[in-house]
């Protein structure tokens, strides 16, 4: 992909630094993380825009603390740095930063200077920013005109307009600092000067021009599965090679009510995409039969989507010879895996391996540069149905981690239907972009007493788990209106006749899962 200079956030072992950089990409900057081990002419090859110094869990005193090398000082590059960021910048530019005793963790007021420079100009006083330090900036480095000071923190912000350097002891990243936003742009905008260039329609001309680019005249397939990201990455294929592209959808019969539909009708309609549609729900639930072990459900549906698609990539590949597959990996899946090299492997939401040795194909990765929501933003640009773009993260192994206990045709109606009320009735409150995910569990192999019309039940209880997160790695249940738990708990009772009890899943991430299973 033809992308523009980064902003480098290089990680100091933040649990924020990915937030870092999407908010970078939220001013409509690109950014790319990098790690603190990584050399500075490392660093400075890649030609940075400006890098920004992230936060970090040690002290600047501490043995084996990161070390920030002075050398990345010695060059014109615009700097930032947050928190640990800031000490280390700070200490290496002949700052001073000591263990004052004054630690802050949460909720501080701000007090900006008289004179609050570029990133504080004109924002209110008393401030309130998120922080989380032990150590404080006590004297900033020479040239240094210090904007901002805390109850624990002498120096809580600082700038050199004449270097283009500045930092902050808070987190501008997070929601909790108010403005942070704001002041992260100015840095980008004011201080490094940066032109937000980073949009959904520029990064769409660029990836096009570069797929066009890499496959030439070649054919291409991609495994489609109902979620935003092999839906987009297969959009944007199409968008550049046409009929080139043969998609692949396998059913294997875990889909949610109307999912298998949305694929092959209202997809299809959208993009005009060729798509071999494979129906093998009848083979993956005959593997399921009488198997209770989640870990043994994934390997299962995760052999045989492998045999599935195999024999349907062999087809294709008879007749008309495929070099490429499409993986719609995104840039969390890359700074996860440590960089993300190697041949094909079917990503993802399939949790599957790789594919055979001698079905082997070069990779496409047009998402690979991209977080979720700038997926969404390119779906919504490529022209996809909202209900595609806007859907909810949904594993790929379907509704079989979603029933605690064996998997059947009758269980999976009974989970599609409750299922189907929760999500119909978020949709009504107007709540789907609230809830980053909203699984429905049947517990199966539970049953409880309950009472119906005038007779005793002894049916089944659903878990309703609706959770907000920004990158599921950590989530919290999401408050959802009474009303509205109690609409989606009435109609799953009438409607589902199975089900005679919903209850309310209110643990966090950690300690729990946001699957069951």
């Amino acid at each position: 992909m033809s992308t523009p200079r980064p902003v480098l956030v290089v990680d100091f072992g933040a649990q924020y630094a990915q937030l870092i950089a999407r908010r970078v990409r939220e001013a409509r900057v690109y950014s790319e993380i990098v790690p603190h081990s990584m050399p500075v002419a490392e660093m400075l090859a890649k030609n940075p825009a400006a890098i920004i110094l992230s936060g970090g869990p040690s002290s600047v005193y501490e043995p084996g603390a990161p070390v920030l090398d002075p050398a990345l000082f010695a060059n014109e590059v615009p700097v930032f740095g947050i928190c640990y960021g800031f000490q280390a910048m700070a200490q290496a530019l002949g700052g001073t930063v000591a263990h004052t005793g004054a630690r802050e963790y949460g909720r501080t007021v701000l007090s900006p200077a008289s004179q609050a420079g570029t990133l504080l100009r004109e924002l209110p006083a008393g401030l309130p920013v998120w922080m989380s330090h032990g150590d404080s900036v006590t004297e900033a480095p020479s040239g240094f005109s210090v904007t901002a000071s805390s109850a624990g923190a002498p120096v809580a912000a600082f700038e050199d307009l004449a270097t283009r350097r500045a930092g902050v002891q808070f987190h501008p990243e997070v929601a909790h600092t108010e403005q942070g936003q704001e002041m992260l742009k100015r840095f980008l905008y004011d201080i490094a000067g940066i032109e937000p260039t980073w949009t959904a329609t520029n990064i769409i001309e660029d990836q096009v021009a570069a797929i066009r680019d890499q496959v030439g005249d070649k054919q291409v397939i991609c495994g489609l599965s109902g979620g935003v990201d092999s839906a987009v990455a297969a959009a944007l294929v199409h968008r550049a090679i046409g009929d080139q592209l043969t998609c692949v959808f396998v059913d294997h019969g875990l889909l949610r009510a109307g999912e298998a539909e949305q694929v092959e009708k209202d997809y299809v309609a959208a993009t005009g995409i060729r798509l071999k549609v494979v129906d093998a729900s009848d083979v993956f639930l005959g593997h399921l039969a009488g198997v209770t072990d989640p870990e043994q459900k994934r390997k299962i549906i995760g052999r045989e989507f492998i045999r599935t698609f195999e024999a349907a990539a062999r087809e294709l590949d008879a007749e008309r010879h495929i070099e490429f597959l499409v993986q719609g990996t995104l840039y969390p899946d890359v700074v996860e895996s440590g960089g993300g090299t190697g041949t094909a492997n079917i990503k993802s939401h399939h949790n599957v391996g790789g594919l055979p040795d001698d079905l082997q194909f070069a990779l496409i990765e047009p998402l690979r540069t991209l977080f979720k929501d700038e997926v969404r933003a390119l779906g919504a640009e490529l022209g996809l149905p909202e209900e595609i773009v806007q859907r909810h993260p949904f594993p790929g192994p379907g509704l079989a981690i979603r029933i605690i206990g064996a998997v059947d045709r009758e269980r999976l109606d009974v989970l599609r239907a409750a299922d189907l009320i929760a999500r119909e009735e978020l949709t009504a409150a107007g709540l789907d972009r609230d809830v980053w995910q909203f699984p429905v569990v049947l517990l199966a192999d539970v049953r409880s007493v309950g009472v119906q019309g005038d007779g005793r039940t002894y049916g089944h209880p659903v878990v309703l788990r609706p959770v907000s997160s920004e990158d599921a790695m950590t989530a919290d249940w999401s408050r959802l209106p009474y009303d509205v738990i109690a609409k989606i708990s009435t109609r799953i009772t009438n409607e589902v006749r199975e089900v005679n009890r919903v209850v309310l899943d209110v643990t966090s991430k950690p300690p729990g899962t946001i699957e069951w299973e």
